[in-house]
């Protein structure tokens, strides 16, 4: 376990503090992959990077001709972020492989490139080939409901959808002090009712949410009335049908990428749970993920969740998961990699 949690240090220690800084396609996030490529080697797995740049470590199964299982996640993070959120899955990976040693089918560890701008690394990987027989991914829950039940460990039965888009708001500029209230034309107060308005839609639909998290103003000066505003939009519902609604519910007519809901696999990681006596607990994520891209490609995915402490804080320095769940979940994973790893063609 010691193994597990220096390598999650040496990590983090990357691009220095305070928090994880390894922005996607940075000199940052290039050099946390060379460093887990370096221990791949150590463990005597194939080590390659595809032509996105992400990085796979190979252990050869007896049977080549056998579809491979993968695990894995993203070495990536946003400014100032946590210590876990997609390390976790790569360090966790790379000890459970370890551990089971040469199974039936090829055992492969991946680290997805710049996966917190859009999944892009997994995305660009399944647009230009096809990939493995299954998938399983560990990261932290990201929220608090399995700190709440007091459970270390979870099963994701789903990930939400999404949209994305980018609104513009025009209004005129002018000075701040020499234009009366009544005659102006602010953009940022025509936003800022958007913005709360964007909330209220959210609100309406259970389960929903939607935020506005960059916003922009021009000309930016402290005495000059606001003449345009970009913003952005992120929304999300659990199932399609909700998704639907909250998107007619958004007040505002631009074009958004969307992302449909998908399930995913639950049943292995379930078993593996079950068998090691640790309670199955299902849990949808509300967060985007790269076993999510994998899902709508037709990969069979799976992942699991380990406990987030600090009610459950994440893309934050006070992100935190116990030194004990993270072996239980190394525990976990090593044996659903397993039965993955084992079984015949047919299944």
């Amino acid at each position: 376990m010691g193994r597990v949690c220096d390598r999650l240090d040496e990590i983090y220690a990357i691009g220095g503090g305070p928090g994880a800084n390894r922005v996607g396609y940075t000199p940052e996030e290039d050099e946390a992959h060379a460093l887990a490529a370096g221990w791949m080697r150590e463990h005597r797995l194939e080590v390659d990077v595809d032509p996105d740049g992400n990085l796979v470590g190979r252990l050869r199964g007896a049977d080549p001709s056998l579809p491979e299982v993968w695990t894995g996640s993203h070495l990536d993070s946003v400014p100032k972020g946590g210590k876990f959120d997609g390390a976790l899955g790569v360090v966790a990976g790379l000890e459970a492989v370890e551990r089971l040693g040469r199974r039936r089918r090829t055992l492969c560890v991946v680290a997805f490139r710049d996966e917190e701008r859009g999944c892009v690394g997994s995305r660009a990987r399944v647009a230009r080939e096809a990939l493995p027989g299954a998938f399983v991914e560990t990261h932290v829950e990201q929220g608090p409901v399995l700190e709440r039940e007091g459970v270390p460990l979870g099963v994701a039965t789903g990930i939400v959808g999404y949209v994305r888009g980018t609104v513009e708001v025009e209004g005129r500029p002018s000075h701040a002090g020499t234009t009366p209230m009544e005659g102006r034309d602010d953009a940022l107060c025509r936003a800022a009712e958007l913005v709360l308005a964007i909330r209220e839609a959210a609100l309406g639909i259970e389960g929903a949410v939607a935020t506005v998290g960059r916003l922009e103003v021009e000309p930016g000066g402290v005495n000059v009335v606001p003449g345009h505003v970009t913003f952005t939009i992120d929304a999300r519902a659990p199932d399609s049908e909700r998704l639907d609604a909250l998107v007619a519910a958004l007040p505002v007519d631009v074009e958004l990428r969307r992302a449909d809901p998908v399930e995913l696999e639950t049943s292995v990681v379930a078993d593996a749970l079950a068998e090691l006596g640790e309670p199955v607990v299902g849990l949808p994520s509300g967060a985007g993920h790269d076993a999510g891209v994998l899902a709508r490609a037709g990969v069979r995915s799976s992942m699991l969740f380990v406990r987030s402490l600090n009610g459950g804080v994440s893309h934050s320095p006070d992100e935190l998961s116990s030194d004990e769940d993270v072996e239980l979940c190394v525990n976990v994973l090593a044996r659903a990699l397993g039965m993955l790893g084992d079984q015949p063609a047919a299944q």
